[in-house]
């Protein structure tokens, strides 16, 4: 096999490689427009796009992927000029290198999509495109910022009036396409300053149009305006294929004005859905606490406690008397074994004069012991019946008569059966009703069934 001396040798797909490597790693044709003539202009099953880009002198295949192609807002067709922005490389197959478009206008829009890149990048830079402040949930009021002439503001305060009309809608006029539009939205969006702890969101809107229409929304002294706002902006400019760099700036970017107005307030009808799913689930949680309350309270009526209570008084009463009984038993004891030794003494006493002086000194401590005597009664009178008092306090809150003492009443039949329900009882049929300070004998007359929830 022959091998040339001093050279070395390479197959096809190797030098191949090789070229495409140094192509890749140039960053220059990483990034590039390029402006040209479409020609052989092929666009297979609706996906992918395969043409020319010629000019006097020289010819570049291209191709752009239906990801890209898609959003194409214009028809590409052989003869027409563009400007084509993408990369470099070489397609291996053939041994060509070929340009891969990522984006493709006009060649008469070319000046505005690169100075529209050129401020994008400028104001991605600076960090205008990061914040995005929340939008409130109940906005009391709008701020509409647009033509008062336009379609859009007519759109916007119909879906307002629509889905949320307790929101108070403000209109700041302002021009919204020609030489005049950036002057007078960057006035209307200083407005906003001062209607700062009025307004609770602003929108920014204009219906759709060419790229030269929309211009307005690419000024930059517009971008800085809305992002010096002191309020949430939303931006509804033009349709959903159509971006600005106000899109970018504003905290929510809407497809529509409409869709602005949609994004800006909510809608009544999810609301009353809502509230009347809190409405069934909060009567849901009463019912369910009424009925818990109402098993708690008929336990209580079974209760010994309430069903009687009279018997759960009579052992403490009965301990008062005994202890009323025992204080006057050991105090008449006190008193006649102090009257007995007084009689001792009175017979020993040998003279009258000292038998007076004894006398008045025994009757004095007789009188001290009885007054100490009839203190300690008191007292311990006083705090038995105190205890007592207490109890009977106690009970008498328990007892069903305090229920009754409020206006309540208990039927019974004559045999001491207590009525809980209309089903107990029949026309006609004898009932005894207790009340607080009495009971009354009636007789059924008419029974009326009633839902006791309701």
């Amino acid at each position: 096999m022959f091998e040339p001396a001093g050279a070395v040798t390479l197959t096809v797909s190797e030098l191949t490689a090789i070229i495409k490597d140094v192509i890749d790693r140039e960053k220059t044709l990483q990034n590039v427009w390029v402006k040209g003539e479409i020609s052989n202009f092929r666009h297979y099953a609706g996906r992918h796009m395969y043409f020319s880009l010629k000019d006097k002198q020289a010819v570049v295949k291209a191709v752009m992927f239906e990801g890209y192609n898609r959003v194409l807002k214009f028809r590409p067709e052989d003869g027409l000029s563009v400007l084509a922005r993408g990369y470099v490389s070489v397609f291996e197959r053939d041994g060509q290198y070929q340009l891969y478009v990522q984006e493709m206008v006009p060649d008469g829009l070319g000046a505005l999509y690169l100075a529209f890149e050129q401020l994008k990048k400028k104001l991605s830079e600076e960090g205008l495109f990061a914040r995005e402040r929340p939008l409130p949930l109940y906005p009391r009021r709008l701020a509409l910022i647009t033509s008062p002439s336009g379609a859009a503001l007519k759109d916007m305060l119909t879906t307002l009036k629509r889905r949320f009309p307790l929101a108070e809608v403000w209109i700041i006029p302002s021009v919204v396409q020609g030489s005049e539009a950036p002057q007078s939205l960057v006035r209307a969006l200083s407005y906003l300053s001062t209607l700062k702890d009025y307004v609770d969101v602003a929108i920014v809107a204009r219906g759709g149009g060419s790229i030269e229409d929309l211009w307005a929304f690419n000024d930059e002294a517009v971008a800085r305006a809305i992002y010096a706002s002191p309020v949430p902006i939303i931006s509804g400019v033009g349709h959903e294929t159509d971006v600005t760099i106000a899109d970018y700036v504003a905290d929510f970017r809407a497809p529509t004005p409409t869709g602005a107005a949609e994004r800006a307030v909510p809608d009544r009808r999810d609301l009353l859905e809502r509230l009347g799913t809190i409405q069934v689930r909060l009567r849901r949680t009463i019912l369910n606490r009424l009925e818990r309350e109402e098993r708690h309270l008929r336990q209580l009526m079974r209760s010994y406690v309430l069903r009687d209570a009279e018997r759960l008084i009579i052992p403490y009463q009965e301990r008062a008397v005994r202890a009323e009984q025992m204080l006057k038993s050991a105090f008449q004891q006190q008193y006649a074994l102090k009257a007995h030794r007084f009689s001792l003494l009175k017979h020993r006493l040998p003279h009258r004069h000292a038998f007076r002086e004894r006398t008045e000194e025994a009757r004095k401590k007789i009188d001290g012991l009885s007054a100490r005597g009839q203190r300690s009664i008191v007292r311990q009178l006083m705090y038995h019946q105190e205890r007592l008092t207490q109890w009977t306090k106690r009970l008498d809150g328990a007892s069903p008569l305090s229920l009754l003492r409020r206006g309540y009443a208990i039927s019974m039949h004559p045999d001491g059966r207590i009525v809980r329900s209309i089903d107990d009882v029949a026309p006609g049929e004898t009932l005894l009703t207790r009340l607080y300070d009495g009971v009354l004998v009636t007789t059924v007359w008419e029974i009326r069934k009633e839902n006791p929830h309701a």
